[in-house]
């Protein structure tokens, strides 16, 4: 099967936004008055402001809302994203995207971020006009490591999903993609601490390795591993 349609996860593939997501997550933890372990706050990469809010809400009996909690935290990561002067795309994803995109291949955003921060991001670095569509998960009904949301950017790709390959670097989104049956690369990088890729198809550290040019082999000698 050729690859046609390639699905990216945004925070710690195309931009590094962790680092702002956590001064922001933990700022809204001194807030709160609550501690949150370092194994608790692995288990939250990838995951969506909703999911993390209600699970602190059960977690810690919180009385605030949802929605109380992720203004709080949005309103910190707003701050950090437009005052952090480390933030920037991940070294070589533009690359790659340029790639990808000069060779045909449908490109869709399937990330657990607000659409907000989704468009942030896409404004920020001019990506507009790379993708074919964009998906939050905080709009869908479930979160990853539900596979709702890679199986919607297929449709939206409007490729079979033996055709598409996942980029993700989280242990809940690699999960995501082996549970839609879609290929997958984990990205390993130094901000990826504590998760798994045993569930990826294929592990790599820089984008270089999964360039159109080099995927045919690779893409067709492993698709369907995970089928």
């Amino acid at each position: 099967m050729p690859l046609k349609a390639v699905l990216f996860d945004m925070d710690g593939v195309i931009v590094d936004t962790e680092p702002l997501h956590r001064k922001a997550y933990f700022q809204l933890f001194q807030d709160l008055g609550i501690h949150v372990s370092e194994d608790l706050y692995t288990t939250f990469t990838g995951a969506s402001t909703k999911r993390v809010c209600h699970t602190l809400i059960e977690k810690y009996k919180l009385c605030q809302s949802y929605e109380e909690l992720a203004m709080i935290k949005r309103k910190y990561f707003k701050y950090y994203f437009y005052h952090d002067a480390e933030f920037n795309l991940i070294m070589g994803v533009k690359d790659l995207i340029e790639n990808y995109y000069k060779n045909r291949i449908k490109l869709v955003v399937a990330s657990s971020a607000s659409m907000t921060t989704i468009n942030m991001v896409f404004e920020k670095f001019e990506l507009e006009n790379y993708f074919v569509g964009k998906i939050s998960g905080a709009d869908l009904k479930e979160s990853k490591p539900h596979p709702e949301i890679f199986l919607l950017a297929a449709k939206i790709a409007a490729e079979s999903k033996e055709n598409c390959m996942v980029i993700e670097d989280s242990t809940n989104g690699i999960i995501a993609a082996h549970a839609a049956g879609i290929f997958c690369t984990a990205y390993k990088s130094e901000h990826s601490v504590g998760q798994n890729y045993d569930q990826a198809n294929l592990v790599i550290s820089d984008f270089s390795e999964i360039e159109f040019e080099k995927m045919g082999v690779i893409f067709n000698r492993n698709a369907g591993c995970n089928l």
